[in-house]
């Protein structure tokens, strides 16, 4: 499992630690940053704009206060927000010395990771290493799947749930996690159906709609021998995807019901 530990030795030795998944916090040597040491909130959101930012080139002042605030801030009000990423994880930097964490090429920007360990970046690391090993190490991948889910603790960065730059990321982790479900839970049904089940209403409480997740708990339901309870999820599948979608469940969704149907 040295994959795994791979993944997760960063926390103990990165200087920063940033947590995304169910709340926002950013710990500097073993410190919670409070908003004071932030100094303004505009910080804290270039700080998370520039994570999100992560995979793409250095991006351009313009472009960054384009996103962010829709050209709603000037030169002075940029370079405060930024004095105050550099003052609260680098508090003893000199003044004027080149800073650590957020590199600066001309007017682009860019956050350096180097040093920082960040929730859901070691979430889907988690989650991807499962995946790559799932045929031909289910062992490993069942432990990464585990270490993933443990690791989201809810919605991606929820201070900023109603801002258009972070939704589509909060999307795509959400999606990363309810597909974690659905996998485990199929990797281990036949050996632990009950927490198959479990697995998937907590799919299921993300999106009500997820139908994946009522497929397999009838299977688990199946497997346990508990045909009514597997007949009755089919029967709120099939409800909730006409009230939320408009839609009719998937062929696989009704082959597995039928043959629960018809089994003596």
């Amino acid at each position: 499992m040295r994959e795994i530990d791979n993944i997760l030795a960063k926390k103990t030795t990165a200087r920063v630690k940033v947590y995304t998944l169910g709340k926002f916090e950013v710990w500097v040597d073993g410190q919670k940053l409070s908003s004071k040491d932030w100094g303004r909130d505009k910080s804290i959101q270039l700080f998370q704009f520039l994570f999100l930012a992560r995979n793409r080139r250095a991006m351009h002042k313009d472009q960054i206060v384009d996103k962010l605030w829709e050209d709603d801030l000037d030169d002075q009000g940029f370079k405060v927000a930024l004095h105050g990423i550099n003052k609260a994880l680098e508090p003893s930097r000199k003044s004027h010395s080149e800073t650590k964490y957020v590199v600066r090429v001309g007017h682009t920007y860019q956050l350096n990771l180097e040093d920082i360990w960040v929730d859901a970046i070691a979430f889907e690391a988690l989650v991807n290493l499962g995946n790559q090993n799932l045929n031909e190490n289910p062992s490993l991948a069942e432990k990464a799947f585990r270490e993933s889910l443990a690791m989201h603790e809810g919605s991606f960065l929820p201070d900023r749930i109603y801002e258009d730059w972070t939704s589509d990321e909060r999307e795509r982790i959400q999606l990363l996690f309810l597909s974690t479900c659905n996998t485990l839970a199929e990797l281990i049904i036949n050996e632990n159906p009950n927490e198959s089940i479990q697995l998937c209403q907590q799919a299921l409480l993300l999106d009500v709609a997820w139908e994946e997740a009522y497929r397999i708990q009838m299977e688990a339901y199946f497997i346990k021998g508990n045909r009514p309870m597997a007949i009755k999820t089919y029967q709120v599948c099939e409800k909730v995807l006409q009230e939320e979608l408009g839609i009719k469940p998937l062929p696989d969704t009704k082959k597995m019901y039928y043959k629960i149907v018809e089994a003596e």
